[in-house]
């Protein structure tokens, strides 16, 4: 049991440096102040079709990450 709880923690701070790395790769949401004074609406391919870009894989890829991360801890916090 000791062994497995050592390898769930080292999974555990692996999936968090994931989570930091991905969430610093990721681009801004905002525009800033010219997005608030024009509205900030674009409508063009490239924002119909964001799930197929790399900011719609790294927004997915985030949310997985994410997802383990919760799972990890609820285990490590039973384990405990």
């Amino acid at each position: 049991m000791e062994a497995l709880t050592w390898i769930l923690r080292i999974l555990f701070l692996l999936i968090c440096v994931a989570i930091i790395a991905l969430v610093l790769m990721q681009d801004s949401k905002g525009e800033g102040l010219s997005a608030a004074i024009t509205g900030g609406t674009r409508s063009s391919y490239i924002s119909k079709n964001k799930g197929r870009t790399k900011e719609g894989m790294l927004s997915r890829l985030t949310i997985v990450f994410s997802v383990l991360f919760i799972i990890l801890s609820v285990v490590l916090g039973l384990i405990q």
